[in-house]
């Protein structure tokens, strides 16, 4: 996906955007707008006890054709209050380079924000707020990473939703406009060969989907 230009100025008095490009940027200011103020409600948010520790906030474009979504931050993306930081990030990086994908038509998030200790102690409404995330980003595709992140996906209700199945490296369909692909959790393929082959088997499968996206 090419990131959005620089939107001509409004070709009419009345400032109502006409041409495509126009339109875009309109569509990528108030995502960007919602993106901001979704990351101030977690922020202020006290439900999961997480303590003095800010949440972990999603990172990318803000209208990504792909978003990447694992279940919890490693301790890295604590520190840095990013998703996807640090071994994360540089292995989805390098993947992301071997399938010739912009990394800037990508989005990663979490689907437990706040680091606490267990997961499992987060509260549920704050975990259902991914379906805000996905509503505002839109995306063509979801890559679900790992058991635990399907689980919230499918129980997260989102509009016309569908159930995935743990079939990696399978495309599904979410929702009639959002496809999706399940694949190993990325955390738990850094270090163990066995897993690096699994999770870059079910990936790649993206860059099929990537390379087959028309263009704009």
């Amino acid at each position: 996906m090419q990131r959005q230009g620089q939107a001509p100025p409004p070709s009419n008095r009345t400032g109502v955007p006409t041409t495509d490009d126009e339109i875009r940027e309109k569509y990528l200011e108030r995502a960007i707008r919602e993106l901001n103020s979704f990351a101030r409600e977690l922020s202020e948010c006290s439900a999961c006890p997480r303590g003095q520790l800010m949440p972990v906030l999603g990172s990318g474009h803000p209208q990504a054709d792909i978003m990447l979504i694992k279940q919890s931050p490693r301790p890295s993306e604590v520190e840095e209050g990013v998703a996807f930081y640090g071994r994360t990030g540089n292995a989805l990086m390098k993947s992301l380079k071997r399938l010739a994908i912009d990394p800037l038509a990508v989005y990663g998030t979490l689907c437990v924000k706040c680091p606490v200790a267990d997961p499992s102690l987060a509260d549920p409404a704050c975990v259902g707020r991914l379906v805000e995330e996905i509503a505002i980003v839109s995306p063509k595709i979801v890559v679900v990473m790992g058991q635990e992140a399907l689980a919230v996906v499918n129980d997260l209700g989102v509009p016309l939703s569908r159930q995935l199945d743990a079939a990696p490296g399978r495309l599904q369909r979410l929702t009639p406009s959002i496809e999706a692909l399940f694949v190993p959790n990325i955390d738990e393929a850094l270090d163990e060969e066995g897993a690096k082959r699994a999770f870059w088997s079910a990936f790649r499968v993206l860059g099929r989907w990537w390379a087959d996206l028309p263009p704009y």
